[in-house]
């Protein structure tokens, strides 16, 4: 290698810091997160044919499960929030300063990507209240389903929700390279 090509890629290096391009997770995030949110949809659709107390059940058995199906490969997700119904959904480490970023700025929560070192990158994306959400996180339960969710839930918190609220985020951690 002749001096004067080791001075140009120096150069070059050092203009560029020597890094390439930044690496953004949040598609890879989306789209590891694509199945999750499709699969509890379909499965919390499919329990509400049963009535709003079955989709309570549904969801706390039917959620974790899905998320643990499409955990694989050193893939890890999930959902939480800063009004939790399941106790076993608070946030990873991670996760909790952007949870908390989105409820101080509730009006516009924004996918999120984040480099967690040593190869492995997270994703966090908004939930926002729809309609379907209501009638478990409403402010105004139907007494079978309050009841429904004082039995699975007793330190349920996940109520007081109106269309369109800020109610959680969906996570994925995940390897990855730039």
């Amino acid at each position: 290698m002749n001096i004067r090509y080791f001075s140009v890629v120096l150069l070059v290096c050092m203009l560029s810091s020597c890094t390439g391009p930044e690496y953004d997770p949040v598609p890879k995030g989306a789209e590891l997160l694509a199945p999750f949110k499709t699969d509890l949809k379909t499965a919390l659709i499919s329990g509400m044919e049963g009535g709003p107390a079955n989709a309570i059940a549904v969801c706390k058995t039917e959620a974790p499960h899905i998320a643990r199906e499409l955990s694989v490969d050193g893939i890890v997700m999930g959902r939480s929030s800063h009004k939790l119904r399941n106790r076993e959904n608070v946030a990873p480490e991670w996760v909790a300063p952007i949870l908390e970023s989105f409820v101080s700025n509730a009006d516009a929560p924004t996918a999120t990507g984040v480099d967690l070192g040593d190869g492995r990158y997270g994703y966090v994306e908004p939930i926002m209240t729809q309609p379907l959400c209501l009638s478990c996180h409403g402010s105004s339960l139907h007494p079978d389903i309050a009841a429904r969710i004082g039995e699975l839930y007793p330190d349920d918190e996940a109520t007081g929700f109106s269309e369109g609220d800020f109610r959680g985020v969906f996570w994925v951690e995940f390897p990855g390279t730039p």
